[in-house]
């Protein structure tokens, strides 16, 4: 059976198959009834490329620069939990990409991997996701971890202040710590050669909490993080900070002022609020009252190269995929995120041909 991942609908059908329903839910569940991560995916598809006719385009260069480092697509990997559910290694082969291409990884609180072996394997191209969660000992700690390890981006995610109603995850039983009743028993023997594999590998694990007595409860409030936490994590946190999951343009111009070093918009991919505003629709917006010097990451509803080529000409300077790329590893191990990287790639070359472009700068002038 081909098993190639030519889009992320080829990854997303495959890894339908071969992923238990408790884990492939969890992956690809959105918060309410998914109308949030389709309206995402809406907004994306109304918005149109303008083709040019007559432009020498033989010599396109995807490569671009990220916090003054040079990146040779202009996208890269955004922080996600328990990667390793997708398959044994998910995270390794993920770090590998990042460090073949020299883009970030966000490497996630909740990762299945730990912070430093991300970094080493990434040969420094990961960045350290972190929520804030209850009085934020906890938090501060991984801060200082963070540091110790040699990290050089920090990217505080802000849209949980409640982890979103999931109701696919409900009603799967899914949990962080992971855990085994009659139902997923079933659903495990059901889908044997995921089983068998992470039998063999071992249980996927919080690895940032496996030593130093940490703790993590996925359920634990975030809500009372406000802009006073915001300056306790700045004052802590020596190197770059991007302050991940914004939608409001007042929210985006008072985090520059307060020191942040770049915007991630974002909706968590409508995982958070069903009813939000797609994040592609404010992302101009934010642009416009930020300037067009000040670093502006995207995610949410990216599935192609074309989706980044959209992102781009909105305003942003580099985007993330999420998913997409659990569901490419699922599909097909490390050559299926290779494939699927290889033909976003090559989306994306396409699709500035098309328009007349030869390089990023061009693509996304403003």
């Amino acid at each position: 059976m081909d098993r190639t991942v030519h889009s992320y609908e080829d990854a997303r059908r495959m890894a339908r198959k071969r992923l238990p329903w408790m884990v492939f839910d969890y992956i690809d569940g959105a918060a309410g009834n998914g109308e949030g991560e389709a309206s995402n995916r809406r907004a994306m598809a109304d918005i149109h490329l303008q083709s040019r006719v007559l432009r020498d385009v033989r010599h396109r260069d995807l490569s671009t620069t990220v916090f003054d480092q040079r990146a040779e697509v202009p996208f890269g990997i955004a922080p996600m939990g328990m990667c390793n559910l997708s398959a044994p290694k998910a995270d390794v082969f993920l770090a590998r990409q990042a460090a073949k291409s020299c883009v970030p990884i966000g490497v996630s609180t909740v990762a299945s991997t730990d912070m430093e072996t991300m970094l080493a394997l990434s040969e420094g191209h990961a960045w350290f996701q972190l929520y804030y969660s209850g009085d934020g000992s906890g938090t501060m700690a991984l801060v200082e971890r963070a540091k110790a390890a040699g990290y050089q981006t920090l990217v505080l995610t802000l849209d949980v202040p409640e982890v979103g109603r999931r109701p696919r995850e409900l009603r799967r039983g899914f949990k962080m710590p992971f855990k085994i009743g009659a139902s997923q028993f079933i659903d495990f023997a059901l889908h044997p050669r995921w089983s068998i594999s992470t039998l063999i590998h071992g249980r996927p694990e919080m690895a940032n909490f496996q030593r130093d007595g940490f703790t993590f409860d996925r359920t634990e409030s975030r809500a009372g993080a406000d802009w006073e936490t915001l300056k306790k994590v700045r004052d802590a946190w020596p190197g770059r900070l991007v302050a991940k999951g914004v939608v409001s343009v007042e929210d985006a111009v008072a985090l520059k002022a307060a020191g942040v070093d770049a915007v991630q918009v974002s909706s968590h991919g409508g995982r958070q609020l069903n009813g939000g505003v797609p994040p592609i629709l404010a992302l101009k917006a934010i642009r416009d009252a930020v300037g067009p010097a000040y670093p502006l990451f995207y995610d949410s509803g990216v599935r192609s190269g074309e989706d980044v080529a959209k992102a781009l000409q909105q305003g942003a300077d580099f985007i993330f995929f999420g998913r997409a790329m659990q569901f490419a590893i699922a599909a097909n191990g490390e050559a299926g995120l290779q494939q699927f990287w290889a033909g976003v790639s090559s989306d994306l070359s396409s699709a500035m041909a098309q328009m007349g472009h030869c390089d990023i700068a061009s693509l996304k002038a403003r």
